[in-house]
């Protein structure tokens, strides 16, 4: 391993630009973005073999990003050595460095940071981002996230009199957990103000941590903040938040209403991903803003045609302009999105705004062994079954309180393995929760059924397929 590769001044650069940008309107900002676009292709096509080319006897200073390929996550990984700028990362490197908890958010080399993604498209993914790309997603995490708070922040920019809990997926290399780790090691003095709590853990478990960390804000999903929501309501949760962060999923208007509700405090909501840690924030008004100075979306149809402004997209493309050494460029999201024509919010901000629909798991109740529900949430199971059991195309899809069925997109005796290996997971996982009982019913012939995106619901409840 090699020590971060921390460069203040690139930091405090990137920083002021952040700010400054913050205001710009419309014309400002697409310059920008063309800038670093042509930027992005010159590092891409001089770097990497895939855009060599790509971009073969063509300027990038004169291509249209229309005129570019479309990729996708299977296609990258499939090709990854083609794809990144420095020859000795290779996904049999970076399989090794995520193969250790130990070393999550540790950085490698020359001080690069690897997530990796769930395989939400029955796909994993590894993503490597530099100094660069890395000193842009804290400097819009930190300056443009909107705070319900303001005059806190002002007392206390560097967060020392908050306690922050992040309730996640913390067992893997996943953008999250990495991001939290890599905090608490560049600032020390952090690390009583910052803490990972595991989803995968029993839920009293869960809460009892929480009761005794008392957190004063939350970060986690919204599925998880609606668990957490629950426990308060019944009284076992006993804390008082003064602001929660979601993001990571679809945020239901019910959702956000009963968080508030129960916790009787703001609720913020963001967009990010793997590829893109930081693409969108929440401003006072509740609306998404994204952070077009450092990233294209496009939203478009089926055949990647752009849609008009408003319009629901079929799915997206990202064009990350921060990282160089792995270039994301038209890279399908596969997440719908609707794109509102520029206009200055009632915030101030002249960033676009956007609507999102991604990813749309459903929580789970089973029975359980003491006569009330048990609420298994679909991330926990999604990376159990990822994991421990090594799936990663697949589809759950409750029957009843104690019943679920499990999909997979294969067969064979390859599929009789994996639905053992996800069935010991799961049953294990059910026991540890306190479910009654719980029955899998493994269905390799049943086709993985396409929501109305297009995209495959790994996770489903009984009363979803009702409706």
């Amino acid at each position: 391993m090699s020590t971060l590769n921390f460069d203040p001044w690139q930091a405090g650069a990137v920083a002021l630009d952040v700010m400054a940008a913050s205001q710009l309107g419309p014309a400002p900002l697409a310059e920008r973005q063309a800038t670093r676009l042509a930027r992005l292709l010159r590092a891409a096509k001089e770097g990497t073999r895939r855009y060599a080319r790509v971009l073969h006897g063509r300027d990038p200073n004169g291509v249209a990003l229309a005129d570019l390929p479309v990729t996708n996550k299977a296609e990258l990984m499939r090709h990854f050595a083609d794809g990144v700028a420095d020859p000795r990362i290779t996904l049999e490197l970076l399989r090794r460095v995520t193969a250790d908890p130990r070393g999550i958010g540790e950085p490698f080399l020359d001080g690069y940071i690897v997530w990796e993604s769930s395989g939400t498209s029955g796909e994993p993914g590894y993503f490597v981002q530099g100094t660069q790309a890395l000193a842009v997603y804290d400097a819009l995490e930190g300056l443009r996230r909107g705070t319900p708070r303001p005059w806190r922040r002002l007392m206390d920019p560097m967060f020392l009199g908050e306690r922050i809990a992040f309730v996640g997926a913390t067992s893997g290399h996943f953008a999250s957990q990495v991001s939290v780790q890599r905090l608490r090691r560049l600032n020390p003095w952090m690390a009583h103000a910052l803490r990972s709590f595991s989803i995968l853990q029993r839920t009293a478990d869960l809460v009892d941590e929480l009761n005794r960390y008392a957190p004063t804000i939350i970060t986690t999903y919204p599925t998880a903040a609606a668990l957490l929501a629950d426990e308060a309501r019944r009284g076992a949760l006993q804390i008082h938040p003064q602001e929660i962060w979601t993001g990571g999923e679809t945020l239901q208007p019910a959702v956000r209403e009963g968080v508030e509700k129960v916790f009787g405090c703001p609720l913020r909501n963001s967009y990010g991903a793997s590829e893109f840690l930081a693409m969108a924030w929440e401003c006072d008004h509740g609306r998404l803003h994204l952070n077009a100075d450092w990233l294209i979306l496009e939203p478009v149809d089926a055949s990647h045609r752009p849609v008009p402004p408003g319009e629901l997209s079929h799915t997206t493309l990202l064009t990350n302009l921060a990282n160089p050494l792995q270039p994301i460029i038209r890279y399908d999201l596969g997440d719908q999105v609707r794109l509102w024509p520029g206009e200055r919010c009632a915030c101030g901000s002249c960033l676009p705004a956007l609507e999102v629909q991604g990813r749309r798991d459903d929580p789970l109740v089973m029975a359980g062994r003491d006569g009330r529900g048990v609420t298994l949430l679909p991330l926990a199971l999604s990376t159990l079954i990822e994991e421990e059991a090594g799936v990663f195309d697949f589809q759950l899809r409750q029957r009843d309180e104690h019943t679920l069925e499990l999909r997979l997109g294969f067969g064979g005796e390859a599929a009789r393995a994996a639905q053992s290996r996800c069935a010991a997971v799961l049953k294990a996982y059910g026991r540890r929760q306190g479910l009654a009982a719980l029955r899998i019913v493994a269905m390799p012939d049943a086709p993985l059924v396409h929501g109305r995106s297009g995209k495959v619901q790994r996770v489903v409840a009984a009363s979803a397929q009702a409706a």
